[in-house]
């Protein structure tokens, strides 16, 4: 089992470095523009990246509350190795596609070094809704911070930019109804199910259920049973990772500023600046996540930061400057992730 553990540990290091490779090689731009850009961001690179500190500490109390909570107390892992298994887990899920969930596999197999295999799976299972289920919130909250925007003359509001945002509160919705029957009945037998119907999976989906029905009755109960038996543990999550999606948008209203983008530098312009950062992230983050299955999601993160920048009546030159840089910081962030997994000790 260690040496297994040992292979797949590699295998995770190897996916992290191969995908910092690529990302370097797939940039949109050639190295003489990005040192450019990166000579225009200066000292204001070291906010950009170091805002994430925040973003994954925010991140790591999110999914302790949840390993707490569904422990019944609390579990024998320190917080800085929270903290460790998440920034190494959101550096793989940055590298793989299925909508970034390569790191998920990852945060089970080192999580079950400290508590048990079913707790660990849950947990982590538990943590990936819980995140999902804030980006909801995230767009959904998004909107009304639109609204409000239109409401001071300061966004403008169209028929077709009215029907965008009424599907995207009809998306918001829908979502927040299938996450509350997977939070009252679990989720894993469910998904399994469907997986079931996919062409070449049935007998395969049937066998596993048939081999772990047990356990997978007990992950389920487990999912259950934290939103039923310690709502505190939950909503405690949810409020620290949407908190964690605000902070993140000081990243990109760091990058507004360095345009001289600050509403005229009062307290009321830096926080409409603010407001704005919000509804980049908001909009680039949808975008990104509806096709969230290409790895790296090449193109796509930079796409929907040209064309959400664009829709506020900034400049297109603006919205490729932010997606470099952001892209920048991702790779800063995988290779600490990668640095991180091969240090890291079970404490």
């Amino acid at each position: 089992m260690k040496w297994t553990k040992k292979r797949l540990n590699n295998l995770f290091f190897f996916l992290g470095c191969a995908a910092v490779v690529v990302m370097m090689l797939t940039f949109d731009v050639s190295f003489v523009e990005l040192w450019e850009h990166l000579c225009h961001a200066g000292y204001w690179l070291l906010p950009i990246v170091g805002i994430w500190i925040v973003v994954y500490a925010l991140n790591a109390l999110a999914w302790q509350a949840i390993i707490n909570g569904n422990m019944g107390g609390k579990a024998p892992i320190s917080f800085w190795r929270i903290y460790r298994l998440t920034i190494t887990g959101y550096a793989l899920n940055y590298a793989t596609p299925v909508g970034g969930l390569g790191g998920e596999p990852y945060r089970i197999m080192e999580l079950s070094k400290n508590i048990d295999q079913e707790h660990a799976t849950s947990s982590v299972i538990l943590y990936a809704m819980m995140h999902f289920f804030a980006h909801f919130w995230f767009w959904f909250i998004s909107i009304f911070i639109y609204l409000g925007l239109v409401a001071i003359g300061n966004m403008p509001i169209t028929t077709a930019i009215g029907i965008v945002l009424a599907v995207i509160v009809v998306f918001c919705l829908l979502a927040f109804y299938i996450f509350s029957k997977g939070y009252r009945n679990g989720l894993v037998i469910y998904v399994l199910g469907i997986i079931g119907k996919i062409p070449g999976l049935k007998k395969w989906s049937k066998r596993f259920q048939e081999r772990h029905a047990e356990t997978l009755r007990n992950i389920d109960d487990q999912i259950a049973s934290l939103h039923h038996q310690d709502k505190r543990a939950f909503y405690k999550s949810l409020f620290l990772e949407y908190a964690s999606r605000v902070v993140q948008s000081l990243e990109v209203m760091f990058m507004l500023l360095l345009f001289g983008i600050d509403g005229g530098g009062t307290f009321a312009g830096l926080a409409i600046t603010f407001l704005h950062a919000i509804l980049i992230v908001a909009f680039t983050t949808l975008f990104a996540n509806l096709i969230g299955f290409l790895p790296m999601q090449l193109g796509v993160q930079e796409g929907g930061f040209v064309l959400s920048i664009a829709s506020l009546g900034l400049s297109a030159a603006l919205g490729i400057f932010v997606s470099i840089i952001c892209r920048v910081r991702e790779i800063i962030w995988i290779v600490v992730g990668m640095l991180l997994m091969k240090m890291d000790k079970t404490d």
